[in-house]
């Protein structure tokens, strides 16, 4: 495999965009990708796109109007992971000598469903009798709660760094500080989990351009490496489960560790799966950012906020930044980008030079979750000034 890097990242702002359509909002990112990255429709091969509630041929409606006509384009679904998924398939493309330069696309427009909780599988027997995301995620909080001697005040901490570190985000959906009092106060979802302690739907969109570190120099931006991209899909348990422990993050973890060389204690910066708030405390420990029981306490020390070892989700997260669900594996991704490129802004980890994303989700029954995927990323070289 070649080393790849990533030369091209754009996003736009998270919100409910009920005026724009799906293949507009993807557009508006792929556009800013290539302005990025100085490439242009030319010296792109291929296109992946991930999208969830999107329909047929999401890929083809987004690239049809700019030029990327004849090439291959492959759609990806795979819930929560689909960009992430969609970036370590041009990670593949690339990295085996398919492809020199490829685009990645992540895009939902959640506000066409209407509203409510995500549509799951009827046929399934577990989402038949109720375990949908917040009522599983509710689960997950109660156990975790009583085990660690917690509260749901404690839990809605999290709430609060998510919102904020939102607060400077100008592409997150939520941009207002709260309390752990509004929090608790917020309207009930799954006890004990609150408005405030969920991700909100909403609308977005996130593109990539991907190409080899040999080809690199052809494009404007400082490359980020791609350390290592690593998908899993969630593995059957009959009988009890522990889902306090989510054992398909743990794994994909490990593997991409040891792809990339490195281990949880050299991470600068993490953008993590936060669909609700007991997530980030669960993800914590699965990630080996804490040992078991000790998330509250890694919190608490303000080692994941912006000055702590380890800043998780600069961003806000899903809880502050938003989860159109098909475009946040590949807007992680841009997080990571502008971190390790120092273009953050306000939300700048200072001297950032290994980031990590991490997307997980689907509802299943038997498995944690339906797939997980996990990247890498590192830093562009500093040029000598020698």
């Amino acid at each position: 495999m070649r080393d790849v890097v990533i030369v091209g990242a754009d996003m736009v702002p998270f919100a409910k965009h009920r005026d724009r359509t799906l293949a507009d909002l993807g557009a508006t990112a792929v556009r800013g990708a290539l302005k990025d990255s100085g490439a242009d429709q030319r010296d792109i091969q291929a296109v992946y796109s991930g999208n969830v509630v999107g329909g047929m041929l999401v890929g083809q409606r987004i690239v049809r109007d700019l030029g990327l006509g004849s090439i291959p384009v492959v759609n990806v679904e795979n819930a929560c992971s689909s960009s992430a998924t969609a970036l370590r398939e041009a990670f593949i493309a690339v990295g085996a000598g398919l492809y020199e330069t490829v685009l990645v696309i992540g895009a939902e427009k959640l506000t066409s469903l209407g509203g409510g909780p995500l549509p799951l599988a009827e046929e399934d027997h577990e989402v038949a009798a109720g375990q949908i995301m917040p009522a599983v995620y509710a689960m997950r909080a109660r156990r975790y709660l009583y085990e660690n001697a917690l509260t749901p005040a404690d839990l809605a901490e999290v709430s609060v760094k998510a919102r904020r570190h939102g607060k400077l985000n100008p592409y997150a959906q939520y941009r207002k500080e709260t309390t752990v009092e509004e929090v608790l106060a917020s309207r009930p979802v799954a006890t004990p989990l609150t408005l405030f302690m969920s991700c909100p739907n909403g609308d977005g969109a996130a593109a990539l351009v991907v190409t080899s570190a040999d080809n690199a120099h052809r494009f404007g931006a400082p490359p980020v490496r791609i350390r290592a991209s690593v998908l899993h899909s969630g593995e059957l348990t009959n009988g009890f489960r522990d889902m306090t422990i989510p054992q398909i993050t743990v794994h994909s973890a490990a593997e991409a560790y040891e792809q990339a060389g490195i281990g949880p204690e050299d991470l600068d910066v993490v953008e993590m799966h936060d669909a609700f708030a007991i997530a980030e405390l669960l993800y914590y420990e699965a990630l080996g950012l804490a040992k078991r029981g000790d998330a509250m306490s890694l919190l608490r020390s303000g080692a994941t906020s912006f000055g702590g070892t380890t800043v998780v989700n600069p961003s806000g997260g899903l809880l502050a930044k938003g989860h159109p669900i098909g475009a946040t594996g590949a807007a992680q991704a841009v997080e990571i980008v502008w971190q390790l490129r120092g273009q953050a802004g306000d939300r700048q980890v200072e001297g950032a030079r290994l980031g990590l994303t991490h997307a997980t989700g689907g509802g299943m029954s038997g498995v944690d979750h339906g797939a997980c995927a996990v990247h890498i990323l590192e830093a562009p070289k500093r040029r000598s000034t020698s």
